[in-house]
This record gives structure tokens, C-alpha cells and sequence, in this order.
């Protein structure tokens, strides 16, 4: 019984996919020379077949430059780096501008087709809207990776400190290239661009936030081992140039002889650094002998001034005496605003409260006068208050606001009449 031929999926009845294979194909045939090519620079033509050659030259893997030798093609020989990690000739690259226009072009491709009811191109779109939101975070990570490799290895396989230096100063513009790679992504633009799609949201905001953010710790630990090492080989390079110095001196004076510095009675600057020593002494209370010495060192201890005690005093009454002219005002006042009330009892019309203050010449000012009436009203109780019939002169500061400034005040008795037109 015979079986029926096995089917291809859709991505095998895709053209490139023959041609994609039959190139890695090509590649790994020749693996060796290939690698062999990458490591010396150069590649050897008699490795080849004429035919074998050729294939490579057509397939982009080999070309001959202007001049020169068989090579790699760049993409060839940075595909190799990546994959070994191989940081000497590894290139790192984060155009975060292109991986944009890119995103956008996908959204509005999406989005088109999901208007035309096109099911299969746009989960085509949204394939390709995955892939090259992950080669930006790819990106990112490899830079980052790049960047440890960096730090762990001998700084680019170089052995002087002036080089590792260089290194490092070279690795910190990379990490500022890849933060303001950071500061191009604005979220709230893809946030607009994904609109109320679920999907879109989940891939161009979340996930990606959230892949930026994990790359951003990493990038605060790389920075800080870059600044340790900097400064830890900085100090390597002062010491390394005082010893360079000196040794350089020492070639040009070979009868020098350094001195016995701590015999000499002068000492150069440079070398006495010592601080001087501050010599301390105790009183010996149990030698009665020295009674006197330290009755006559008592007598000799600086006392306080007594204007200082003085002037305490007398500021503390100038207080004292402030306050009680405060407060002897303010009875003067309230016990006023008490004859003004007893008038009001007194009088069969209401009296205002400006004009009893002018008639009796009281040195108050009007809106203290006219504030301590309102309080002493306030301050009746119920039963009293009721007795009384205060009303408010006012007017509107602004038309602007509601501020109304009370200019007079009315205080007159409620007779019988009026308690029954209030009730």
C-alpha cells in the first residue's frame, strides 16, 4: 500500500525558503575554510573548488574588495562575531529611529487590513510586527551583553593601563548611545498607536515596557562597575606615573642618596606632615600641697558679665510690662463695649455703632470697635441674645467676589412685637 506524499507546510512552498536553505547549506559545507578566513582576515582561495567559489561569490558569503584578498562579506563575518560572542569584531546595532518607523509601518499595515476583513494579512503583519518589536529588544540586550563582556574580559584584549582606560571610556559612550536609544521610545505615542486593541497594547506597551525597564537595571549595574573600575585604574595610573617619575629621576641623578629625614633638625615641607601633638593635663585633687595653686587658678576662671543678667531682666519686664498694657487695653475696650450695650438698653431707638463712637471721642479704631461689638453679641447667651436686634451694614469690596466688608453695626432692643412677628 503506498503513502501519500507528505505535504509542505506554508513556509516550505515559500520561494526563499529553497533558497534560504541551499545557502546555510553552503555555508556549513565550507565551514572550515570559512572560519578559518574569519580568524585570519584573509581567505584562501585554493581551499575552493572553482565551481564551489563561485557559489559563494553569488550567494554573498565571499567578495573580492577594491585590491585585495578573498574576505568575508561584513554581514558574514558580524553573523560569526555574534554568534561566538567574539567581542574584538562584534558590532552592536541599536538605531532605535528605524525600529520605529518600522513599528508604525506594521500598525498601519495591521489596522488596514483588518478594515478590508483581510484575516490572513493581518496575522501575516502581526507576525512581523512581533518579530521586529523583539530584534529592538534583541538589540538592546545584545548591546547590554556586549557591555558585561566588556567589563569581565581584559578590556578588548588590551594589556597597558592607558588602553583599559580608552576601554572603558569607549564602553560609557556606548551605554550614553544606548540610554538615549531609551529616551526615543516614547510610550505615549505607541499607547496612541495601538488604540483600544488588546493585543497591540500587550505588545507595544507592556512587553515592551517592561523588557526596557529589566535593560535599564541592567544598565545602572554596568554603569556603576564602569565608574568603580575607572576610578580603580585611575589610581593605578597615579601611582604607576609617581613611580615612572621617580624612576626617570633616579636614571638622571645615580648618586642620589635619600636623606635621614628624622635626625635632621629641618625637615622639608613636604615631608614633615605630621600634626603637632596636643599635650593634655589633669588636676591632682589629693596633693594638698597645691591648694593654694588651684584656688588662685579658680579665682583666675573668666565669669560671665552681670549686664548680661541685667539686660535679661530688664528685657524680660519690658515683656512683661508689654503685656499688661495689652491686656489693660483690652479691658478698657470690653468694658466700653458694655457701656455701649447699657446705652442700648437704655435708648428706645437702635444705636449704631460708628456713631457711638464718634459722640463719645473713645480712641478706638472702627473695625476694632465694630469687631468687639459683633463678639460681645456672639458671647451673650441664648436667652439674652434673643433681646437684642443686631444688624450688619455692609457692601461688596468687589464684583469680583463675595467679600462684603462691614462698615456699621445696629444694636437695638426687640420688644413684644417683634417677638410675636418673629415667631
Amino acid at each position: 500500500m503506498s503513502q501519500a506524499p507528505k505535504q509542505k507546510s506554508p513556509a516550505q512552498s515559500n520561494p526563499l525558503f529553497e533558497l534560504g536553505k541551499e545557502r546555510l547549506e553552503l555555508i556549513g559545507k565550507h565551514a572550515d575554510a570559512l572560519m578559518q578566513g574569519y580568524l585570519e582576515g584573509d581567505v584562501n582561495e585554493l581551499a575552493f573548488s572553482q565551481q564551489a567559489l563561485q557559489k559563494l561569490l553569488d550567494s554573498r558569503v565571499l567578495f573580492y574588495p577594491q585590491e585585495q584578498s578573498l574576505r568575508l562579506r561584513p554581514i558574514v563575518n558580524e553573523l560569526i562575531a555574534s554568534l561566538t560572542q567574539d567581542e574584538r569584531k562584534r558590532q552592536i546595532n541599536t538605531d532605535v529611529g528605524e525600529h520605529l518607523d518600522q513599528i508604525d509601518t506594521r500598525v498601519q499595515s495591521l489596522q488596514g487590513a483588518r478594515k478590508k476583513g483581510d484575516y490572513a494579512a493581518s496575522e501575516h503583519h502581526m507576525q512581523l510586527l512581533t518579530e521586529r518589536v523583539n530584534d529592538m529588544t534583541g538589540q538592546f540586550g545584545d548591546a547590554i551583553e556586549s557591555l558585561w563582556h566588556r567589563l569581565n574580559t581584559e578590556f578588548g584584549f588590551v594589556s597597558s593601563l592607558d588602553d583599559k582606560i580608552l576601554e572603558i571610556e569607549l564602553a560609557q559612550r556606548q551605554l550614553r548611545r544606548i540610554l538615549d536609544g531609551f529616551g526615543i521610545i516614547n510610550f505615549d505615542d505607541l499607547i496612541q498607536l495601538a488604540g483600544s486593541d488588546g493585543a497591540l497594547r500587550k505588545l507595544l506597551v507592556s512587553q515592551l515596557q517592561a523588557r526596557i525597564s529589566e535593560h535599564s537595571g541592567s544598565l545602572l549595574e554596568v554603569q556603576k562597575r564602569l565608574v568603580l573600575l575607572m576610578a580603580r585604574f585611575r589610581q593605578q595610573q597615579d601611582r604607576a606615573l609617581l613611580i615612572n617619575r621617580m624612576s626617570a629621576f633616579l636614571r638622571q641623578h645615580p648618586n642620589f642618596q635619600i636623606g635621614d629625614y628624622p635626625n635632621r633638625s629641618q625637615v622639608p615641607a613636604v615631608i614633615n606632615q605630621a600634626h603637632g601633638i596636643s599635650p593634655q593635663a589633669f588636676i591632682a585633687l589629693d596633693r594638698a600641697q597645691d591648694s593654694y595653686a588651684l584656688a588662685e587658678l579658680a579665682r583666675a576662671v573668666p565669669r560671665e558679665p552681670e549686664q548680661n543678667l541685667q539686660s535679661e531682666t530688664q528685657t524680660e519686664g519690658f515683656v512683661m510690662a508689654v503685656q499688661n498694657l495689652v491686656a489693660t487695653q483690652q479691658k478698657q475696650l470690653a468694658k466700653d463695649v458694655e457701656d455701649f450695650f447699657i446705652q442700648v438698653i437704655e435708648s428706645p431707638q437702635a444705636l449704631s455703632g460708628v456713631d457711638y463712637l464718634a459722640e463719645q471721642g473713645l480712641p478706638w479704631e472702627p473695625e476694632m470697635w465694630l469687631f468687639q461689638i459683633v463678639a460681645e453679641y456672639q458671647g451673650l447667651p441664648e436667652q439674652n441674645k434673643h433681646s437684642f436686634m443686631l444688624e450688619k451694614d455692609s457692601a461688596q469690596q468687589s464684583r469680583f467676589n463675595q467679600l462684603h466688608i462691614i462698615q456699621d453695626v445696629t444694636v437695638g432692643m426687640r420688644f413684644f412685637g417683634d417677638f410675636q412677628a418673629a415667631g
